[in-house]
């Protein structure tokens, strides 16, 4: 089971967030600081960690910092600063990605999952890995997809929207979501560029509207085998 180190000085956040892991299957562990974070890192398997940026003894950026010097473990900053400033700091130290308080449960899950399948695509670069969903075979090394056994051409971000959705079927993501994940935080385009990649996605599948990718009116789109 994948498990997660949640840094945070505040009690009833760390308990908010590990709720929101624990909902969609992921294990946790919880730290109040800095100094606590690094002895958990030590004993334990961490495969990903939630850090929280303003803390009163050892700030964020100087845990990832410190984190960065002995190992590679993806890290999320939890902050409820916005600067922009500040995103690229932390992105420039070493942290992976980074989410803005107040935020969603479904927010939260979708980037751990986002930076954990490019964490591992890293680690498992040598392995063939195949995701089958009804006719549609995705292979995430080769980047290659295949629909009834016939090559399908995509580009790069059809092909990562694919796998998003494929990796999370039934999960549902609003097209700000699917910027966020897809795109990046400096993405100045609007949400109509994700509704021409899904429909220009959906002709290259060849299936009939909505059978794999579906519009989920007032909310976004989900991955689903109609069966």
């Amino acid at each position: 089971m994948t498990t997660i180190l949640i840094v945070d000085d505040e009690q009833d956040m760390r308990n908010l967030v590990e709720v929101m892991l624990s909902q969609s299957g992921f294990q946790s562990l919880q730290a109040n600081g800095g100094q606590e974070a690094f002895k958990l890192l030590k004993e334990h398997h961490i495969d990903l960690v939630i850090l929280d940026v303003m803390m009163p003894e050892m700030d964020g950026f100087s845990v990832c910092a410190e984190i960065r010097k002995e190992s590679d473990v993806p890290i999320i900053f939890l902050t409820a600063k916005d600067a922009n400033e500040d995103k690229v700091k932390g992105l420039t130290i070493g942290a992976d990605d980074y989410v803005v308080k107040p935020f969603s449960a479904s927010e939260l899950i979708a980037r751990i999952q986002a930076v954990l399948r490019r964490t591992e695509g890293e680690v498992v670069e040598d392995t063939n890995h195949l995701i089958v969903k009804g006719e549609i075979e995705l292979d995430d090394v080769s980047r290659k997809v295949s629909v009834s056994g016939k090559v399908v051409p995509l580009t790069l971000k059809e092909f990562e929207i694919l796998h998003l959705f494929m990796n999370n079927e039934s999960v549902v993501y609003t097209r700000e979501q699917l910027l966020e994940i897809i795109w990046d935080a400096h993405y100045s385009g609007g949400t109509r560029t994700v509704d021409t990649h899904i429909k220009t996605l959906r002709l290259k599948l060849g299936a009939k509207t909505g059978k794999y990718i579906q519009t989920v009116w007032g909310l976004g789109y989900r991955f689903e085998v109609v069966r």
